[in-house]
């Protein structure tokens, strides 16, 4: 007798990315429980399992869902407000004003629902996020089913959220606790940057991380003022010092890392660091681009990120893996660095990794959760395909995403969000665009 399940996906291609650099043709993906329990050829499944539902992709790519592994989801509020400026101009005279004004729990609840249905028509199933307010984050991710890694932010100055370090871990923890037991919820601790955060800081911060077994998700290397001013106040590199402070190891994502030398990308090698890379919001700021052919070369765990929406200003990891991969080529010459199943290795599994949830998502393996983005390749505009995976990383957008499952459950059916009005998510949006601009 057929097994009962929940959902059974056929798809011209699967692209399980581990094992790695294989392609699965006509295959299928038996979903229930929220989980994955077999893939198969398309002409075993009927014999194998009774689904009570079925959805054929048969012009389709299914990929592990992507996962963002460096943002600041609520600031898709403040998208297009300051642009073409320096990052300390653009913070100090701009963003930084703004947020003072505007940021509020309703503030980032609201703009964390847009960002989240972005980021799900994108394929997006599993965000890295840093902000404040972060009950309002999960709150926002909840509604729409996406899975979030909540950063609880540490700087040492004041804001609306919180008054000093100590008050902001305290209620990043007591936030942590309120959503312990939501399974598309995770936590990381978020001490901003080596800049805003002192030594002091940083030490109850690892304690925390060590006592909780969360990683720490903070800002690197962005920029070359920020290791001037660090050789200024503490007479070294930024790494330098959370090398000496302890801060280096697994648990570590250093989002841009875009100035590193040698030694300090053999460090993060050493340490078993894990590297956000943000191409585009690199290039749109100007940081520079960061050394991604050697530290994968070294064997430092690259992860794409989008930053913001301020900053970038798509939330499109699709985009990332292109623009990681060009880059890549271009600064170091070798037409061979980051091809393009590494490029998707980096949007989905080594992203699932840095933040310890390699076990859970990052690839469509037999046990792991049913987490999927479906991408159309009928479109004449991505045709001839000779090679799906080249075809995704090189030629697809997001608006070739036609499907997207979290935990089994469809967050994009055919292009449309079926749990989001998207007409007062507009509404929303200009809502705060008047406030903003008032």
């Amino acid at each position: 007798m057929p097994d009962p399940i929940d959902l059974l996906i056929e798809a011209k291609w699967i692209i399980p990315v581990e094992p790695a650099d294989i392609v699965l043709e006509n295959h299928s993906v038996a979903v229930d429980k929220g989980r994955i329990v077999a893939i198969l050829q398309q002409s075993e499944g009927n014999f194998r399992f009774t689904p009570r539902e079925v959805r054929q992709l048969h012009d389709h790519v299914l990929i592990p869902g992507l996962v963002n592994l460096h943002t600041h989801a609520a600031m898709s509020l403040l998208r297009g407000l300051a642009d073409d400026l320096p990052l300390d101009v653009w913070l100090r005279d701009h963003i930084w004003p703004a947020e003072a004004k505007h940021v509020s729990p309703q503030f980032v609840h609201d703009g964390t629902l847009l960002a989240c249905a972005e980021m799900l028509r994108g394929g997006v199933t599993c965000f890295n996020d840093m902000y404040f307010f972060p009950q309002a984050t999960a709150k926002a991710a909840l509604e729409l089913g996406i899975r979030a890694v909540v950063g609880l932010i540490a700087v040492d100055f004041p804001t609306a959220y919180a008054a000093d370090a100590d008050d902001y871990l305290a209620k990043g923890m007591a936030v942590r606790d309120e959503f312990r037991d939501s399974p598309l919820l995770k936590f990381c601790l978020a001490p901003h940057a080596p800049y805003t955060v002192s030594d002091r800081s940083f030490e109850k911060v690892l304690t925390l991380s060590e006592q909780c077994d969360v990683p720490l998700h903070m800002h690197l290397h962005e920029t070359r003022k920020e290791i001037e001013d660090s050789l200024k106040l503490f007479g070294m590199r930024p790494i330098e010092r959370l090398r000496r402070l302890g801060v280096l190891g697994p648990g570590l994502i250093g989002a841009h890392a875009v100035h590193l030398e040698d030694h300090e990308i053999q460090l993060l090698a050493q340490h078993g660091c894990s590297v956000a890379h943000c191409p585009s919001s690199n290039l749109k700021l100007a940081s520079g681009i960061a050394r991604i052919a050697q530290m994968t070369q070294k064997g430092v765990n690259i992860g794409l990120g989008t930053d913001g929406a301020a900053s970038n200003n798509r939330l499109d990891i699709l985009q990332e893996m292109r623009t990681a991969s060009l880059l890549a080529k271009g600064s170091s010459g070798q037409a061979d660095a980051v091809g393009a199943h590494q490029a998707l290795r980096m949007a989905t599994l080594n992203g699932a990794r840095a933040l310890g949830l390699d076990k859970e998502i990052g690839s469509i393996e037999e046990g792991k959760s049913a987490d999927f983005c479906a991408i159309k390749t009928n479109d004449s505009l991505l045709a001839p395909c000779y090679d799906p995976v080249s075809l995704l990383a090189y030629s697809a957008g997001r608006e070739h995403v036609s499907d997207v499952w979290v935990a089994g459950k469809a967050c994009v059916s055919n292009g449309n969000l079926p749990h989001c009005n998207m007409i007062e998510l507009k509404n929303l949006a200009a809502l705060w665009q008047n406030r903003v601009c008032s």
